[in-house]
């Protein structure tokens, strides 16, 4: 089964991102402590943003994220705020971490996903006026 719809005051939406990033230099930092309290950051982050974790998975050298937004929030901002403020956490807490000169590279891999396929969004579309 799908996900639900969200509704706001005026929109209805259903907002996939998928996101992948990596520590600089793909270094494999990311263990023990450091995952779990990575892993907290993310989701006190996205609460703080109004999104919704559909699956997270934090690997040794890389981050997988899978978050349903709202429309209001374009994919750089997310990033620009779930990075930085994990960065920002971590690196005050770990001092391995803060010797590094920065913990995570600056950029992403980000992806769209929804509960249909781009084929039955395309002949929806087509058959709107056959209705």
């Amino acid at each position: 089964m799908g996900q639900a719809y969200r509704h706001k005051r005026t929109s209805v939406f259903l907002i996939n991102f998928h996101f992948v990033w990596r520590p600089k230099r793909r270094r494999k930092v990311l263990t023990g402590t450091v995952e779990k309290d990575l892993r907290r950051l993310i989701q006190q982050q996205a609460k703080a943003l109004e999104c919704e974790i559909v699956a997270l998975q934090i690997m040794p050298d890389h981050v997988h994220l899978f978050l349903n937004c709202h429309p209001g929030l374009a994919p750089n901002e997310i990033m620009f705020h779930i990075k930085g403020s994990t960065s920002k956490a971590l690196r005050e807490k770990y001092p391995q971490l803060a010797r590094m000169t920065s913990l995570w590279t600056r950029s992403y891999f980000c992806s769209t996903a929804g509960n249909v396929s781009s084929e039955t969004v395309r002949r929806y579309i087509e058959n709107q006026k056959t209705r």
